[in-house]
């Protein structure tokens, strides 16, 4: 008797807690799919650590040391070309003059837009596209 009074009781006590339990939810991992914009970076990284294919446009030729002699030669000049221009544009003291420079390339127009605001634009004669930066300072 005593054994089927456990028995029973067992039952009754799987019964029991088996309705106490829930539902199982689904969350996505996925941030595109709603799921933790945290995640995003991380499965980023996994992806792009299992792709084997290289994009073509991607690889890059070794230069040789001559090519890359030329290259920092370039760079060197052109770096001293744009001291040069930028120099128009700067007084003794270190404040921008508004004013024009005019290359054989592009038009560089620096403008006093008040309150210390100083709009520079770059301009290719070529194709007539442009490029706008505002300074902001105090010394103007």
């Amino acid at each position: 008797m005593k054994m089927i009074a456990i028995i029973l009781f067992l039952l009754a006590w799987v019964f029991t807690h088996s309705a106490f339990s829930s539902q199982l939810v689904y969350t996505p991992v996925n941030p595109s799919f709603g799921g933790n914009p945290l995640n995003g970076s991380s499965l980023m990284a996994n992806a792009q650590a299992q792709n084997k294919i290289k994009d073509p446009s991607m690889i890059e030729e070794e230069e040789t040391a001559l090519q890359e002699f030329n290259a920092r030669l370039q760079r060197s000049v052109l770096s001293r070309l744009t001291s040069s221009i930028a120099g128009n544009f700067v007084s003794e003291d270190g404040s921008l003059i508004p004013g024009q420079t005019v290359t054989q390339d592009f038009v560089i127009d620096v403008v006093d837009e008040g309150g210390g605001m100083i709009r520079v634009t770059t301009t290719d004669r070529t194709t007539g596209d442009s490029t706008t930066f505002i300074v902001e300072s105090q010394t103007f």
